[in-house]
């Protein structure tokens, strides 16, 4: 048998499925594994490199692979796509094939593997977020419930949850229903109360980490956002600089450019839909504050924001004031410094503008 140096790994939710390759590029074989066989194999190989799609489970097995001497590459599923051999024929099979062939590509774009502390603080985040969507799917299904009685509380939440407690003693209610307002009540405790808990294992985070606390210096990332922007970059460096890291939470246009003449689009609004949603939330708060501050008192981003608001409109708006915080956020975290609202003197083009 020729001499493994390159594995492609295909992730299922039952099997693990691989293709090993020699180094002139040819197939060895294909395997299926369980998740403990494929443990012991991969552990008894010899050190060879192995690519991985990013997806469940993957920075996990990067961490045990690399571990046990391996190269372990993650890789974004739509960039190891177009290596598939037959794109109407997907299957396990095809897909390691193709991660075989995406790995070996001298311009690959990797994943970064983030760390066990990342991904538990993380966990915490998306327990958060599911807990809100939770919260929201309850009040939205009680709303639905109460209209079908001809009760209508508008789509206030606030409202609803204060009218919920009068309204399971209602006797105009059918008494067959009013213990559903009971449960209702009783479920939005125990939904508040975990999100609490998230909130003060957040906020422990963005206190104790040194990173976190030069981040929420910037106007508009909270302790939150700070603690998400840590779990989820591993490595700012990666980056090479603020626009890539935009450029993959999503936060630029769309480009169909031809023939030198730019076509900018929509935002892609690819990589990470929470962290571009706190993000937004927080350009939001940044902009209502600049619109709302007398002009007079008003620094040089917010004459900026104002300025942009007038011309552009809300929304263009908002996303040029999230771009422009994550750009912010790669330089801090990039120079390991902290944030400087007057750094902008100190450019070039500032100084030649003070001389003229």
């Amino acid at each position: 048998m020729n001499e493994i140096t390159t594995v492609g790994v295909d992730l299922a939710k039952e099997v693990i499925v691989v293709c090993a390759g020699d180094a002139e590029g040819r197939t060895v074989f294909f395997r299926q594994f369980s998740f403990a066989g494929f443990a012991e194999w991969a552990a008894n190989l010899p050190a060879c490199l192995i690519g991985l799609e990013a997806c469940s489970s993957a920075h996990h097995w990067a961490r045990f692979l690399t571990q046990h001497g391996h190269t372990a590459k993650l890789m974004a599923a739509e960039l190891v796509e177009p290596y598939r051999l037959s794109r109407g024929a997907k299957n396990d099979r095809n897909d390691a094939q193709a991660i075989l062939s995406a790995v070996r590509q001298p311009n690959m774009r990797f994943v970064t593997v983030k760390s066990i502390d990342q991904q538990a603080m993380l966990a915490w985040h998306r327990s958060r977020a599911g807990y809100l969507e939770e919260r929201k799917a309850l009040l939205n299904r009680t709303r639905g419930l109460l209209a079908e009685f001809g009760l209508w509380l508008g789509r206030s939440s606030a409202v609803l949850r204060r009218q919920l407690p009068r309204l399971a003693e209602d006797e105009r209610l059918p008494a067959r229903f009013r213990p559903i307002l009971t449960h209702v009540i009783e479920h939005l405790r125990q939904i508040d109360a975990r999100i609490d808990e998230c909130d003060v294992q957040i906020r422990e985070h963005a206190r104790h980490s040194e990173h976190a606390r030069r981040l929420q210096t910037v106007l508009g990332i909270g302790n939150i956002t700070a603690s998400a922007l840590i779990a989820t970059i591993a490595n700012p460096r990666d980056f090479r600089n603020g626009r890539q890291l935009s450029a993959w939470c999503g936060l630029v246009p769309r480009q169909r450019s031809s023939g030198g003449k730019a076509r900018l689009g929509v935002i892609t609004k690819r990589g990470d839909a929470y962290l571009r949603g706190l993000l937004t939330q927080g350009a939001r708060s940044t902009m209502q504050a600049a619109l709302k501050r007398e002009p007079l008192r008003r620094s040089r981003l917010e004459h900026w924001i104002v300025a942009l608001h007038d011309r552009a409109g809300y929304h263009k708006t908002l996303v040029a004031i999230a771009n422009k915080h994550l750009r912010t956020v790669w330089a801090i975290l990039a120079h390991n410094e902290n944030y400087d609202p007057n750094a902008w003197r100190r450019h070039p083009r500032a100084a030649a503008m003070r001389l003229s």
